[in-house]
């Protein structure tokens, strides 16, 4: 029960190894799914599982990937459980029904799908629907607290416009002058409400956008992306609570400045090709590899080749603002900040 370390210094992290699953075996196992009788509930899917992160078979130490695939036709049951998911569809299209709200989505889609909500997906297409699915059900399943509803019936709670937050006459007061409060059970148990959407970047708007950054020269020191955000986690900057998605776009023969940040970052290339450098090794990739290219406070960088590179990142920041340890050092020979604590940092970019 007890771990003596009297005097002893803290341990320090030991940083994972990158991880690449290539193109070639995704295809095989999007395959190998789609030639099995339907299941039962319809859901053709894979966890892609990295064993280094242990309890929750995740791809990072708390990020999910699930390979999911629908042939023309189907539809799987609805299901909800207490993670939150970020889509990405990468062949094929389809349909998904989020609490009531339909998104029609087509290849390099991206949505979310907040926790606790209903949802089943349709592939009404001819072909093949293949999705990459990001979650944050490894870190739930690691803290014991995963719960899945495989036959939900009906929402059981009201929607969150309706929720009220009564006056309470017992109040949250200060005590003393430090900024310091005393808050009730009756308000802790109903805190205030900020609702969670089903919200939807289709790629064909997104890329319109993300093309005009090819404008920013080699001399630019920031990463050529944008963020899809989700207002609702506002300073966290997520796509869900959990984490951010980004895609962007890397012109050819750019090599980005080394950098490390406390969050994981997951790519997925989907055009070009290009390598990373991640802790002083190597690392080759082409479109449609996944890779762990940023296990947590690596030292890493990406270059592309000749052609112009798309990706989709998955990262944790937004959980790790929210609990104050994101570090991030933007550039080696500068300090770190905690993002969202203490500082940030400025690009090069020119405004106009």
């Amino acid at each position: 029960m007890f771990i003596d370390r009297t005097g002893l210094p803290y341990e320090q992290p030991k940083i994972q190894k990158p991880l690449i699953v290539s193109k070639e075996e995704i295809e095989a196992e999007a395959e190998r799914l789609a030639s099995l009788p339907a299941p039962a509930n319809g859901r053709r899917m894979s966890i892609i599982c990295n064993p280094v992160t242990g309890v929750g078979n995740g791809f990072a130490p708390g990020t999910g990937i699930t390979l999911c695939v629908l042939r023309p036709g189907e539809r799987t049951k609805p299901i909800r459980h207490n993670s939150s998911q970020v889509d990405f569809c990468i062949r094929g299209g389809g349909t998904v029904l989020i609490d009531g709200k339909r998104i029609r989505y087509s290849q390099y889609d991206t949505w979310n799908t907040p926790s606790w909500t209903i949802y089943d997906h349709v592939n009404d297409t001819n072909e093949l629907q293949v999705r990459l699915t990001y979650s944050n059900a490894p870190l739930l399943e690691k803290m014991n607290v995963h719960i899945v509803e495989e036959e939900p019936k009906s929402n059981s709670a009201a929607p969150a416009s309706d929720h009220e937050q009564p006056v309470n006459p017992f109040g949250t007061f200060e005590i003393g002058h430090s900024g310091a409060y005393l808050m009730p059970y009756e308000t802790l148990i109903n805190p205030d409400v900020k609702k969670q959407e089903a919200l939807y970047w289709p790629w064909r708007e997104v890329k319109k956008e993300l093309d005009k950054l090819k404008a920013l020269g080699s001399s630019y020191v920031g990463r050529r992306l944008y963020l899809l955000y989700n207002p609702a986690t506002e300073r966290t900057n997520g796509t869900t609570n959990n984490f951010f998605a980004t895609i962007c776009i890397r012109p050819g023969n750019i090599v980005d400045r080394p950098h490390r940040h406390t969050a994981a970052a997951i790519n997925y290339f989907f055009a070009g090709r290009g390598y990373s450098i991640i802790e002083g090794e190597r690392y080759e990739w082409k479109a449609g590899d996944l890779m762990l290219t940023a296990p947590g406070w690596a030292i890493h960088n990406h270059a592309s080749y000749d052609d112009d590179v798309y990706e989709l990142t998955i990262q944790d920041s937004p959980l790790n603002i929210w609990m104050g340890s994101l570090l991030w050092q933007e550039n080696l020979s500068h300090p770190l900040e905690v993002l969202g604590a203490t500082g940030g940092f400025a690009t090069n970019r020119a405004v106009g």
